[in-house]
């Protein structure tokens, strides 16, 4: 991996809260998230599904639909500008322009009935003013550069004529036509079969490495993050539970909930009799902001102080921090 400690930052995340007003009540989705993102720099954040993740990210950028969705408080300041503050004219400017993002499921985030050559020229068009050919010679060139072959064939296609992988490939090149300074892909690999992941996964880290734009990967699973990501954030509830460099976070997991997700992942030493782990329990309830630890019920480090007080990240090694009030290495509890 590329280091990034000398790199510029380019997006600091401070407290974002996001609530859902629902008919059942208020879901407290996100409670307090806070991170840093340097240039070419690939940030992994990994949950069970319901942990916060994609609308932490969504929020950052607006697009929740606003009701039910509310971002209590927070800043998010890219290169400066504080995207929760702006109006929804400057913020549609942003979009695209200056933050990319890549949707889970490439044939509900295609519109089916215009052109995949149309859906690419047209933030071409909006963000950088470029006229029609322009344009259309610049989405053959992104088409190529994902990898779509007889690219200036392709334009005049629908997504429906392309299969999972290439519509995945064809929202990547949306993401990127206006080269923006930070990509967010929202588990852009779920959908596909292995093979194909392994594909899309090749072309981020290629791209990356030609464009070296900062990346947000979100995932629920730590094996695709383990060859791809410089830092990971785990989430939990809407909080983050650990942080650390990726090489940090598989050697020494600190957080009982990273370890029982890394606990769920099939080993390559491992003899073919052993069974994967799993977690037990479900995920925490939503409908009340966390007071204690949202991963006590599921815990079996869990102790009196867990049920009564939320912990906050703390430090336990260089870049890696920890919300947990017990260290599992030690089995001692964390001072007051």
């Amino acid at each position: 991996m590329a280091a990034v400690s000398d790199a510029r930052r380019v997006l600091e995340v401070r407290d974002i809260r996001t609530r859902f007003h629902t008919q059942d009540g208020v879901v407290h989705a996100v409670n307090g998230i806070s991170f840093d993102l340097d240039e070419g720099e690939l940030l992994g954040v990994v949950g069970e599904s319901g942990s916060g993740k994609s609308v932490t990210m969504m929020s950052l950028l607006k697009l929740l639909p606003m009701p039910p969705a509310e971002i209590v408080s927070g800043r998010a300041l890219l290169e400066g500008e504080n995207l929760i503050a702006l109006d929804v004219e400057r913020l549609r400017r942003v979009r695209g322009a200056h933050v990319g993002f890549i949707f889970q499921d490439p044939m509900t985030s295609l519109n089916p009935v215009l052109t995949v050559g149309y859906q690419i020229t047209e933030p071409l068009r909006v963000h950088l003013g470029m006229n029609r050919a322009a344009a259309r010679r610049r989405a053959v060139e992104l088409l190529e550069l994902v990898g779509i072959p007889m690219a200036a064939s392709r334009l005049n296609d629908f997504p429906h004529q392309f299969s999972g992988g290439m519509r995945q490939r064809v929202m990547i090149a949306i993401a990127l036509a206006c080269e923006p300074r930070v990509l967010i892909a929202d588990e852009p690999t779920t959908a596909l079969d292995v093979t194909i992941q392994a594909q899309i996964l090749d072309l981020v880290k290629r791209l990356r490495r030609e464009l070296g734009m900062a990346i947000i990967w979100i995932t629920h699973d730590l094996g695709v993050v383990a060859g791809l990501a410089d830092r990971v954030m785990v989430m939990y509830g809407g909080l983050v539970v650990e942080r650390a460099r990726v090489n940090e976070l598989y050697a020494r997991p600190r957080h009982p909930y990273t370890r029982g997700l890394l606990r769920t992942l099939p080993r390559l030493d491992g003899t073919r009799s052993e069974r994967l782990e799993s977690i037990a329990g479900q995920p925490p309830n939503l409908a009340q902001a966390p007071a204690a630890c949202p991963f006590a019920p599921r815990c079996g480090h869990a102790f009196e102080r867990c049920w009564k007080e939320n912990p906050l990240l703390e430090a336990v090694a260089e870049g890696h921090e920890v919300a947990c009030w017990l260290d599992p290495e030690t089995g001692a509890a964390r001072a007051a």
